[in-house]
């Protein structure tokens, strides 16, 4: 089914807010329309610690990206990550009455709703139930048991919940900026859109999102999501390691480390050096760069080490031949991909997003694909089956005919 729908999406990030507005092109990619990014404020560790900054800084991409698609954005769908999002597996049972017909999208939308139904605390809410698995009379798994016939379905599901308070002050923010909130979707399952294949999801494959203050993990198994985590440890961790280590201001350690960085310490020549601002009475110094490339390999080390740790601690570790896809700003380190395959002994690439057009110059890298993905996820949910749309984050899963009403079109002409 080709999309038709322009959507916009806004990633709200610990270092940066894009927001990306596209559509189908047609050929049935995701085709770009316009940007806006804006320098982050008011957020810590993921999370919104000051709702005013906050929206300003979404305020200012959003008007940045109205001027480049020349349309007046009135809705989006908005990213979220934090340590406070978790997430668990669920199982539902139904009875099919009438032996006689067949299973209906009817009787698959009661078993997910079923599937769906969690007690969780007062002060959390559902953000996605993603279907896993079917199973018809107990038989092997199918992947839609739609059109078959029995008396008892089961389903399996992975229902992602995050903490109440800190989607509140998000969509807030967002509607303090003057757009209304269509969805909320974590942002590792939209950097799997834009980032991974149907191969590396179907063999198994743990994608790491390491953003600025959070790194997201997401595990495909069988091709659907088995798990789901985030690991307090990303890119803003490593420029506070060179700031402490070399003694200079925040910004002279993040410039070093995007001009200067790698994941490994090799690579440079024998003595070279760099010129950073410093604290004390030298406003510059010459800093080693092999002594700067060990700290950075250091914490990158200690990435994967966790990475490893959530894989082997949910038993997924020896079951993703595809290995580990690394996305996110803090994958362009150089040597990334080679030192996760030397430490964890998987397979290892760096996740640019793909199957979009135009604009690649600005959002083509791995900082971009939750962004992108975004986008994708918004067009794709247009034609999934109302039932498979996973449920939104102000209403249950019996509510998603509802949520799905009041999606409307994104974008208008100014």
């Amino acid at each position: 089914m080709r999309r038709k729908t322009t959507v916009a999406a806004i990633d709200v990030g610990s270092t940066k807010v894009a927001v990306i507005v596209g559509d189908a092109g047609p050929m049935g990619e995701t085709r770009v329309l316009g940007v806006g990014v804006a320098p982050a404020a008011g957020l810590t560790r993921g999370v919104i610690d000051n709702i005013t900054s906050a929206r300003e800084s979404i305020a200012i991409a959003v008007e940045k990206a109205e001027q480049a698609c020349g349309m007046r954005i009135l809705s989006a769908v908005i990213g979220v990550s934090g340590a406070h999002i978790s997430s668990q597996s669920n199982r539902g049972i139904i009875a099919i009455t009438d032996r006689l017909r067949p299973i209906t999208s009817d009787d698959r939308a009661r078993v997910l709703e079923t599937a769906g139904q969690i007690a969780i605390p007062t002060n959390r809410q559902v953000l996605h139930v993603l279907p896993r698995h079917y199973w018809v009379e107990g038989t092997e798994p199918v992947s839609d048991p739609v059109g078959m016939y029995g008396v008892r379905l089961d389903a399996e599901t992975h229902i992602v919940t995050a903490q109440t308070s800190a989607i509140q002050n998000l969509t807030k923010c967002v509607e303090g900026a003057g757009v209304t909130v269509d969805e909320v979707v974590i942002e590792s399952l939209a950097s799997a859109y834009s980032v991974l294949t149907e191969q590396e999801k179907a063999q198994g494959v743990a994608l790491v999102d390491i953003g600025g203050a959070v790194t997201s993990l997401i595990v495909f198994h069988e091709g659907t999501v088995a798990h789901t985590a985030s690991l307090a440890l990303a890119g803003s961790h490593l420029t506070q390691d060179l700031a402490q280590m070399l003694r200079c201001p925040w910004e002279s350690a993040e410039d070093l480390k995007c001009r200067h960085g790698a994941a490994h310490a090799g690579g440079v020549a024998p003595g070279e050096t760099a010129e950073i601002k410093a604290f004390g009475t030298h406003a510059q110094k010459s800093v080693p760069l092999e002594y700067v490339r060990e700290i950075l390999q250091a914490r990158c080390e200690e990435i994967l080490e966790m990475v490893q740790i959530e894989l082997k601690r949910v038993d997924y570790f020896d079951n993703i031949a595809a290995g580990l896809v690394l996305t996110g700003g803090t994958s362009q380190l150089a040597g990334f991909a080679e030192v996760a395959e030397a430490r964890l002994a998987l397979p290892a690439r760096i996740g640019l997003p793909a199957g979009y057009s135009g604009m690649s110059d600005i959002i083509g890298t791995p900082a971009y694909a939750t962004s992108i993905g975004l986008v994708e996820y918004a067009l794709q949910s247009r034609d999934r089956p109302a039932e498979l749309v996973s449920a939104g984050f102000e209403v249950p899963v019996g509510g998603i005919f509802r949520r799905l009403a009041s999606l409307g079109r994104a974008l208008m002409p100014q």
